[in-house]
């Protein structure tokens, strides 16, 4: 069975425009839910990938390096990024820590990203995490049919690669 969703613009920094999808006709993207569902239990755990996108998004662009590939069927990423040295970083109780909320994502390039779904992940890989399998999974669903878009001219970029461009009537398949 298909699902079919829209693609709708979230931020946009001098460097980066981030996007989300709502799927089947749902008015809160898929980010908007992540949001919501942890900022009530993981707030700060949130704030810390809120800031990435932040700093991302005025700072650095989306580099590949700050995020974590995480690839099965399609070239999906998330957020944070390796390395618990890099800033901002996150701490518990005033000792920095690796944070273990995930939001996948796709870095459509240095200037697009497409944020999608996540949740505390609990083992090593993410397939293997009930927490975090079926966001896992959808992201690289998403991210695959975004990729066949893109492929097909259905998803354009401007001039300068730093926005998307679709119809209105778009329903991005999957």
């Amino acid at each position: 069975m298909n699902t079919f969703a829209r693609i709708i613009p979230i931020a946009k920094y001098n460097k980066v425009s981030y996007y989300s999808i709502c799927i089947d006709g749902s008015e809160n993207s898929l980010f908007t839910e992540f949001v919501t569902r942890h900022s009530k239990v993981n707030k700060e755990k949130l704030n810390h990938i809120l800031n990435w996108l932040k700093e991302i998004g005025t700072k650095y662009g989306a580099q590949q390096h700050l995020f974590r590939p995480e690839a099965e069927t399609a070239d999906s990423s998330a957020l944070p990024p390796t390395g618990i040295e890099r800033k901002p970083s996150y701490a518990e109780n005033g000792k920095i820590k690796a944070n273990n909320l995930r939001l996948y994502c796709l870095r459509a390039n240095q200037h697009v990203v497409f944020l999608f779904d996540g949740d505390i992940k609990t083992t090593k890989h993410a397939q293997d995490c009930p927490n975090v399998k079926d966001y896992f999974k959808k992201a690289n669903q998403l991210t695959k049919a975004i990729d066949k878009a893109f492929i097909s001219k259905q998803i354009a970029w401007n001039d300068d690669y730093t926005e998307i461009e679709c119809g209105e009537d778009f329903k991005l398949q999957f």
